[in-house]
């Protein structure tokens, strides 16, 4: 009679998944605390890279409500270092040019603003005082917060409008009849405050009064400082090649053009050093996660060595245990991952809905976050899987 010895068959998938789990519900607490070093690393690598789509999108967002089609034109150098002027005609230049949609100007004069007479000259608080053209919110996409901005009849008048930023630096947070500051050495009444105008954050810091005003009572001389051009969608570049040429045909080289959007576009690109210092503290976060779980196996594999034994015994390969306790490594790693992807999207969500953003978690993000932590879950389980490999069953079995 001839005895046929059949080949050890493989684990079924489901047989494996259930063995493995039997190890991690036997020991509950140190798998928990094992698992909560992956979940850490991966909810900071999620959270980090989470937070800064979401401030991206919400920058990009705001990007495209106030337009992408504003220019800036303002006054370059002369040959001899000192600072060029613009004519005072330009801003009527500039609004014959096709494809222009709007031109309006600020103008830089040479007077303080303060809340009182009484406060030393030196305390400037960094507010400059412009006279503004009648039509400036529209153009550079900002609204008036309090009060009423200029109109025909104020522009001629000693009355001025506060950017957001100079408003709080003079203790004005609304606009009350017969509210003044001092400005230029006499007092102008208060019309109105404006909000933070994003694209132009040199509005904010101003106190705008009309050009009239500004000639009347503060001896400036009509030229602008600035000029906020609106051109049509389609044709910003055309408009741009053309402006520093026809704002000052005689010496166009001595004009700046300058798109604003632009540097809020990069500084959506661009990506934080501390988001890269976050994730190496997720990194790090995760490292530590795994010798956690190198540790839990280690300790699992001396605690079951009559557990191995006895499955030897019975017939179990070396194959069978290897993978066994490789398995069972994966599978505390991986439920870390998952509970740190959950952590991380839902801090997201929380801080992006603090902040008005819309909530983005890159894919990168939750699935790099959780491949990184099943691939530190095997490497941090290999060892202890072959050493549980190596046990003869003989020797596992007589040291129980």
């Amino acid at each position: 009679m001839t005895t046929t010895l059949q080949a050890p068959g493989r684990m079924h998938p489901a047989d494996l998944a259930r063995t493995a789990g039997v190890g991690l519900r036997t020991r509950r607490m140190r798998a928990a605390l094992s698992a909560l070093g992956i979940a850490i690393g991966v909810a900071a690598m999620v959270a980090v890279m989470g937070l800064s789509a979401s401030s991206q999108a919400g920058l990009l967002a705001e990007l495209d409500k106030l337009g992408t089609n504003l220019l800036t034109v303002t006054p370059g150098r002369v040959l001899g270092g000192g600072e060029a002027k613009l004519p005072t005609d330009a801003p009527a230049m500039i609004g014959r040019i096709q494809n222009v949609e709007k031109i309006q100007s600020t103008g830089k004069t040479d007077a303080d603003a303060f809340r009182s007479p009484y406060i030393p000259s030196i305390n400037t608080n960094g507010i400059t005082v412009d006279a503004a053209s009648l039509d400036l919110p529209t153009a550079v996409r900002t609204t008036v917060a309090d009060g009423e901005y200029l109109n025909a009849a104020t522009a001629t008048q000693p009355v001025a409008v506060l950017g957001a930023t100079a408003a709080a630096r003079l203790g004005i947070a609304q606009v009350h009849p017969g509210i003044r500051i001092w400005v230029g050495g006499q007092w102008f009444y208060v019309a109105g405050i404006l909000n933070t105008a994003t694209l132009t954050p040199e509005i904010d810091s101003s106190v705008l009064v009309g050009y009239q005003a500004a000639e009347k009572y503060l001896d400036f001389d009509g030229h602008p400082s600035m000029l906020y051009v609106r051109a049509q969608t389609d044709h910003v570049t055309d408009v741009q090649q053309l402006l520093a040429a026809t704002a000052n045909p005689e010496h166009p080289d001595e004009v700046a053009v300058s798109q604003p959007s632009e540097a809020l576009e990069a500084r959506a690109a661009a990506q934080s050093a501390l988001n890269g210092l976050f994730l190496g503290l997720g990194a790090v976060a995760l490292l530590v996660g795994g010798v956690g779980v190198a540790n839990t196996m280690v300790i699992s594999v001396l605690e079951r060595r009559s557990e191995i034994g006895l499955r030897r015994a019975l017939g179990a390969t070396k194959g069978h245990i290897r993978i066994q306790f490789l398995t069972e490594a994966i599978l505390l790693a991986a439920l870390g991952g998952v509970a740190g992807v959950v952590l991380g999207v839902v801090a997201t969500a929380v801080y992006a809905e603090v902040k008005g953003w819309a909530t983005v978690v890159p894919a990168l993000a939750w699935g790099g976050g959780l491949g990184a932590a099943v691939a530190i879950g095997a490497v941090a389980g290999l060892l202890p899987a072959l050493r549980a490999a190596r046990m003869q069953p003989t020797e596992a079995l007589r040291t129980t």
